[in-house]
């Protein structure tokens, strides 16, 4: 199992601390995926007693020298008990005389402190109690303030967030800090999206059920109701593009083949509309030096009484601008002017009219303002390079990264 050694801010300093320098941060499971029934199986967690807390503060020194004192993190938890659960191996637990062998401590910050959080004036290393929430309050926001939990004991970290998904506590955002890169790589695989111009240097990990927790074009999961979208990534996304627009181009306006499957479909990026969990509609989106094109927009006959056309229209907008792109070009149907006005395009001053397949159309463009995320050279490589539309989630890459270096470099040569 993974050692991971988070000091956040459990600290005596006024400076973030994420030391990892003696951890292993293998954790192959983001935080909302770990499989709690498991790990129950070989840990427990449980509300220290003091004379414990004191034990294991003293204890976790070894490694930490400049954990904050014990008075500062008994005040805490007269604010809200909750606030601090030892960790132990369930074959040695002893329920009558419970020990931990690990911790991990949150801060439940109320609308002042997460507000306070998010603008950087938060002191963590000495919490203010007014800034904090009761026992029997719903926080705004709980920081990840430290976590010690050495070789089997990494497990209860899944276990004590799934403790803190009572009525009181569900759905509530966690927050954190790293000031290493092995604190960073441990965040992210634990599912913490990377620091943003509006989070500062917090990592977010996002807890609500809101449908828009995910960005527009990312938004479907399996078994989810309503109306979502997803970017194609394999062989049978793209079949279900091209069943999507056979059906609309082919079979409904009498576009030929080779028309339609004009030899762009592979070097474009495809979205696919759901309702539910039935592929309802796509659009293409192509990507030139300074300018990104909105196009083969086709939703199903049965589906075209949804809000369908407009999610995916919305979603390929929001993906382009994440990429950077602030103008967007797409060649309308005369007669659907009006529908893509609707999201800001308009007919330009010198646009031609065209004709293909059998259609009139003319020239729109969409100057968009920047996306205050934009993917762009200076930001954290291993976001680049996520699947196309997961830039806000860790991936395979992410987690390899937490691997040893086991085929170092022994000349020159670099392989990209």
């Amino acid at each position: 199992m993974t050692v991971h050694i988070d000091r956040s801010q459990f600290v005596a300093s006024d400076t973030d601390r994420l030391d990892t320098s003696k951890v292993s941060t293998r954790q192959r499971h983001e935080l909302g995926a770990i499989r709690i029934d498991r790990v129950a199986r070989h840990l427990v967690v449980f509300m220290p007693m003091p004379k414990d807390l004191g034990r294991m503060i003293e204890a976790a020194r070894t490694d930490l020298p400049d954990l904050a004192p014990l008075a500062t993190v008994q005040r805490v938890m007269s604010r809200n008990p909750d606030s601090v659960w030892a960790v132990a191996q369930r074959h040695k637990f002893d329920a009558a005389a419970p020990q931990g062998e690990g911790f991990v401590a949150c801060l439940m910050l109320n609308a002042d402190g997460l507000a306070a959080l998010k603008a950087g004036t938060f002191d963590a290393a000495d919490p203010p109690v007014a800034m904090l929430a009761g026992q029997h309050e719903r926080p705004a926001g709980i920081y990840v303030w430290a976590v010690y939990a050495r070789r089997r004991l990494a497990g209860g970290v899944g276990l004590v967030f799934d403790r803190l998904s009572s009525p009181n506590y569900q759905g509530v955002d966690f927050y954190a800090r790293a000031a290493t890169p092995e604190g960073a790589a441990l965040l992210t695989t634990l599912g913490f999206a990377a620091p943003s111009p509006s989070l500062g240097d917090l990592y977010h990990f996002a807890r609500g059920s809101k449908p828009d927790a995910a960005p527009s074009y990312d938004s479907h999961r399996p078994g989810r109701t309503g109306t979502s979208v997803a970017v194609a990534r394999s062989m049978e996304d793209l079949s279900r593009v091209i069943a999507l627009r056979s059906a609309v181009y082919m079979a409904e306006q009498a576009c030929p083949y080779e028309e339609e499957f004009d030899g762009n479909d592979l070097s474009a990026t495809h979205l696919i509309g759901y309702v539910g969990d039935e592929p309802a509609g796509c659009l293409r989106i192509r990507f030139f030096a300074d300018f990104a094109k909105i196009e083969r927009l086709a939703v199903r006959a049965e589906y075209r009484n949804t809000r369908m056309a407009f999610a995916l229209v919305r979603a390929g907008i929001e993906l382009a601008r994440v990429k950077g792109y602030r103008r967007l070009y797409g060649h309308a149907q005369k007669r659907l002017v009006g529908f893509w006005s609707r999201f800001g395009f308009r007919v330009f001053e010198g646009a031609r009219e065209l004709v293909f397949s059998d259609f009139d159309y003319v020239e729109m463009l969409l100057e968009a303002e920047p996306h205050p995320e934009a993917i762009g050279i200076g930001a954290d490589p291993y976001v680049i390079i996520r699947p196309e539309g997961r830039w806000h989630r860790a991936g395979a890459l992410d987690r390899s990264r937490t691997r040893a270096v086991t085929r170092p470099s022994v000349d020159s040569r670099v392989a990209f």
